[in-house]
């Protein structure tokens, strides 16, 4: 069994900032894997918009690169996201995963709730 608990998101208009949190427990083998952080828009497919292997190396969409942070805690299998600069277009349910997603090599990706980051004035 495995959970992955996101946390942190809300409300906050544009040029404000957010951290969320993630924290996995379970089955998943959180200090080895890469895990990303991934978001869905309404309307739009879910997308990888930051990653951190086991070590720390980061990647990150276009569209967030300099805005975003990703970073992870292994003792505490945990994970965060500082974004910064946020805009209307980053508003959508944030999820954390391994990446690829836990569960996608047998079809049966397992995901979070979720934590909704609204950015609006």
């Amino acid at each position: 069994q495995v959970q992955l608990v996101e946390s942190g998101g809300g409300l906050v208009q544009p040029g404000g900032s957010l951290r969320l949190s993630c924290v996995a427990s379970g089955r998943i083998m959180f200090s080895i894997n890469a895990m990303g952080w991934y978001r869905q828009a309404p309307g739009k497919q879910r997308e990888l918009v930051a990653r951190i292997t086991n070590i720390g190396s980061t990647n990150y969409a276009d569209s967030v690169k300099g805005r975003f942070t990703i970073s992870r805690d292994n003792a505490k299998n945990t994970m965060y996201l500082q974004m910064n600069s946020l805009q209307p277009e980053d508003t959508a349910v944030y999820y954390c995963n391994e990446d690829p997603p836990y569960g996608f090599a047998a079809g049966t990706p397992y995901w979070g709730k979720g934590t909704p980051v609204t950015v609006s004035s």
